[in-house]
């Protein structure tokens, strides 16, 4: 790849016509900055004067592009030997900095894979995030979620018994677990069943992921015929068993057929937004499907969108690219991106939305799961503005409100006290914007003082980084919160003036009997049990409230892991590993005696007694 760079700047607007003269007709790659010097966007071009000449003509430009090119302040460029090495630069580019007007995939998250680990004698199959390029087993996937990873390790458990369990949990065991006990594990780890017979049930197992669960089911019946005949009825039984428990899993497989890798890629749109699907398979089955909404920095065609989604998301990456890539419709450069994911993947990779049989099966499937992904974002994005406008109406506001943040305080009798603000805008919960504080120096139980110090380190902060206020604050609880709540907001330089609501739970504590109180306690609001906006304040209340228990017991069990073992004089990891394994935990050695501390091999009546007194804080 040959590269050089073309740069002309001005203080205050970017001097187009003077930068084009030195461009030349040539493929390559152009990165634009605004005025901090910050990427905005990069694109490629087969011509890159004319692609750049483009964007400062006089008309015909989209709202977008005409906002792109009043920030721009500086262009980039870096020539390629030919197009297909700028699509594979452009890609690498938006993935390092992701410019806000390239389009950009919200969930740029590896696949999930099965992993097969080929080091131990009795090998497990794992749940794995990403393929590791060193690695002594084999994986199995991609899947396109970890759903889809977690329900195939349930069935295959299931149905063949291989353990689930970590290396190290199974080398400690002495008798068989509870997987055992409910049939679905053989228990290698205490001998019950011999390598040899593991091994074959790992070998029908990783058959079934190739998707040769027919030639698993075949063999299984050959045995299960020989078993009887031999007159093993208990273990015909068994494999009887087994073989129903595979029909069932061909007959959910709808789709399966006797070959193929493939990814499907559905563009579906309607009034009010836009979906693309992609359906993935291998060996010939469905392994489900993932919707991506990328944001589509400057209004571009669906077939450009949907050629570009498809480049980010395999180009510059470690995703397994497969031998076949399916579009619901024609995308643009389409010779360019097959040649680029060629090259990537380091052989050939077809890219065709013309296909037959059973891939137009699979290509009206990916469609189909579009259609109905996008129908069900709609019709819960319309429950969600209708829920915000009944609020304005509740509230007789001017404007629809578009920031709610909702606080609520969570703890154990004062142990690990966590707050949480939660943020719904018209979309619903925007849980980028979710936040939790750890509340300290307050005394066990003050809700009050928590919800105080939680709020003064929120709005404190968004008037520093001049940061979105809400159109509503929802405090959870009655008059002393909301009135403590405007405490604090007027002690606040630089707030400004904010809507504060309190919900104060009924008597019986029943959703739809719940008091609200708007700015002052003594202004409360009658609603009814059936209101949109009641909906709204108890889903933003709820959401608040999951929130902070969640992050309450994160605390706590990590201040309970924590082992308090640790500080005592005397035990080391040789004794805290006695004591833990004796009593089954660091909860069982809390509640054990002094005499049975004292029978713990390593532990003398003085180092029960003196571990008993540190427990129970004496």
């Amino acid at each position: 790849m040959a590269s050089t760079s073309e740069t002309n700047r001005q203080h205050e607007h970017f001097n187009a016509s003077a930068f084009l003269k030195h461009i030349q007709q040539a493929p390559g790659v152009y990165v634009m900055h605004n005025e901090q010097q910050e990427i905005i966007y990069v694109g490629k071009a087969k011509r890159l004067r004319a692609r750049l000449s483009s964007y400062f003509r006089a008309t015909g430009l989209n709202v977008k592009t005409q906002a792109l090119v009043r920030h721009i302040r500086d262009i980039q460029v870096t020539y390629t030997n030919n197009e297909t090495e700028a699509l594979i630069l452009e890609q690498t580019l938006i993935k390092a900095h992701r410019p806000p007007y390239n389009i950009l995939l919200r969930d740029d998250k590896s696949y999930p894979y099965i992993y097969l680990s080929d080091k131990h004698p009795y090998p497990a199959l794992e749940f794995r995030r990403a393929r590791q390029k060193r690695s002594d087993g084999r994986y199995f996937g991609p899947f396109t979620s970890s759903l889809a990873v977690r329900e195939s390790l349930s069935l295959i458990q299931k149905i063949f018994r291989l353990r689930n369990c970590k290396d190290s949990f199974f080398a400690n065991r002495s008798r068989p677990c509870l997987q055992y006990q409910i049939g679905r594990c053989s228990a290698p780890c205490v001998d019950l069943i011999s390598r040899e017979e593991y091994r074959r049930d790992l070998d029908n197992a990783t058959k079934c992921l190739e998707g040769k669960s027919e030639e698993v089911t075949t063999q299984l019946s050959r045995d299960m015929e020989a078993a009887a005949a031999a007159m093993e009825f208990e273990k015909a039984a068994w494999l009887r068993d087994q073989i129903q428990q595979l029909r069932q899993l061909q007959t959910q497989q709808t789709m399966e057929v006797q070959e193929g890798d493939a990814d499907i890629f559905a563009y579906v749109q309607r009034p009010g937004g836009f979906v693309i699907t992609l359906m993935a398979v291998r060996q010939g089955r469905v392994m489900g499907s993932q919707h991506f909404t990328p944001r589509n920095g400057l209004d571009v065609n669906q077939s450009e969108l949907l050629g570009g989604t498809i480049a980010q998301y395999y180009i510059g990456g470690e995703r397994k690219i497969p031998h076949e890539i399916i579009t619901s419709e024609p995308v643009d450069d389409s010779s360019t991106l097959q040649q680029a994911l060629s090259a990537q993947a380091g052989r050939a990779v077809r890219l065709t939305d013309q296909v037959r049989g059973h891939r137009a099966q699979w290509k009206q499937l990916a469609i189909t799961n579009a259609n109905q992904h996008l129908a069900s974002e709609l019709a819960n994005q319309q429950r969600i503005m209708e829920r915000f406008i009944a609020l304005r109406d509740l509230l007789h506001l001017d404007e629809v409100p578009t920031r709610l943040e909702c606080f609520d305080i969570s703890h154990s009798h004062g142990e690990a006290t966590v707050a949480s603000c939660v943020v719904f805008d018209q979309n619903g919960p925007l849980k980028s914007d979710y936040r939790r504080f750890n509340i300290e120096g307050v005394a066990a139980g003050d809700d009050y003082a928590a919800m105080r110090q939680a709020l003064q380190r929120r709005y404190q902060r968004i008037v520093s980084e001049d940061a979105k206020r809400p159109d509503l604050l929802v405090i959870d609880g009655g008059k002393g919160q909301l009135n403590m709540a405007r405490e604090v907001l007027a002690d606040i330089e630089g707030i400004g003036p904010l809507k504060i609501m309190g919900v104060a739970k009924g008597v019986t504590r029943k959703a739809g009997l719940e008091t609200l109180y708007l700015e002052t306690p003594d202004h409360s609001i009658e609603v009814d049990a059936t209101s949109p906006a009641l909906h709204l304040l108890q889903h933003i209340r709820d959401e608040s409230h999951r929130f902070a228990i969640t992050g309450h017991r994160q605390r706590r069990d990590k201040a309970r892991r924590t082992s308090t073992l640790q500080e005592i004089e005397g035990v080391g990891p040789k004794r805290r590993r006695e004591l833990l394994r004796y009593f089954g935990g660091l909860q069982g050695v809390k509640e054990a005696s002094r005499d049975d501390l004292a029978k713990v091999p390593g532990v003398s009546a003085r180092l029960a007694s003196q571990i008993h007194a540190a427990l129970h804080g004496h």
